[in-house]
């Protein structure tokens, strides 16, 4: 297959990675050249674009018969959200209106279930997000489903927060003494390995239904305090105190406390993770970082 990847950066390379070691031909969309060393040494060839551009689609050659989404908005605000994933996705698929393919994947996110009281969600569960940045995201699922009635073969997979190799927001801020427990620290986490988010790519293409929508995240959900206490106790040091009542009621507007399974993916598209839990998934970390200070972890 010949595949290009929109917004080829942490996630994308990781995918085109795999592609190329199957045998397909991989073109990874970048806005900027600084990662092209990167790309080629696993592969990939880099091509300079912009997804919000349709001139820039256009002058991308040849057909393709993959098109993979991983664009990030670099953890910007609605606007940026509404330009990148919203509008972006309206030039793609405006493109693709012109170029017959075999599958579309976009990678949405599992913020886009609102819930707030732990209950187990599914894809069949309400999503009806809070926040601002949360309906973008559900506006742009819409228009993907909306394309795959008219023909155009997307699959949609809501993503959980992404871990992997120096990445993982709280794990960062414990190693870094920042990390703070926000109440009573039993709201659940939903996470996911990188490598697994990729396997999980692989697999829709290969396999995902057009109009479908997959949760992809881990097996287990853990609250934060879980987490933290796990994290104490591989690194010997205690507990980090509680955030003040001003961070507190700061960090929870917006947040949600949900359970997101996993099973459509894994029976319906034979995928299974890597990194079950957090545990397997930051393994490596950990160890390295307790080597780096001359112990082992616990």
């Amino acid at each position: 297959m010949r595949a290009l990847i929109a917004g080829c950066g942490y996630l994308g390379t990781a995918v085109g990675s795999l592609l190329v070691k199957a045998g397909h031909e991989v073109i990874g969309l970048r806005r900027t050249e600084d990662a092209s060393d990167e790309l080629l040494r696993v592969g990939i060839i880099p091509a300079l674009g912009d997804l919000t551009d349709i001139r820039s689609l256009e002058s991308l050659s040849g057909k393709f018969d993959w098109v993979v989404n991983t664009v990030s908005s670099s953890r910007g605000g609605a606007d940026v959200y509404r330009a990148v994933y919203l509008e972006g996705t309206q030039t793609m698929l405006e493109w693709l209106r012109g170029h017959p393919l075999k599958r579309y994947v976009y990678t949405s996110s599992t913020s886009v279930y609102g819930q707030t009281d732990g209950s187990t969600v599914d894809e069949d569960s309400d999503a009806q997000p809070a926040t601002e940045t949360g309906a973008i995201l559900r506006a742009t699922e819409d228009l993907l489903i909306q394309a795959a009635n008219e023909g155009i073969p997307t699959t949609i997979l809501r993503v959980s927060g992404i871990y992997g190799p120096e990445r993982g927001h709280l794990f960062r801020q414990f190693v870094n003494g920042e990390a703070r427990i926000s109440g009573e620290g039993h709201r659940w986490m939903n996470m996911v390995h990188r490598d697994d988010v990729a396997t999980a790519i692989l697999a829709a293409l290969e396999k995902g239904q057009s109009g479908r929508i997959y949760n992809c995240t881990d097996d287990v959900a853990v609250t934060q305090l879980e987490f933290l206490r796990w994290l104490s106790q591989q690194f010997n040091r205690p507990l980090p105190p509680s955030a003040t009542e001003e961070a507190a009621t700061r960090k929870k507007r917006g947040v949600t406390h949900k359970q997101v399974s996993n099973l459509r993916l894994k029976r319906e598209l034979d995928w299974n993770p890597a990194f079950p839990s957090y545990r397997e998934g930051y393994a490596d970390d950990v160890n390295r970082i307790c080597k780096g200070l001359g112990r082992t972890s616990a």
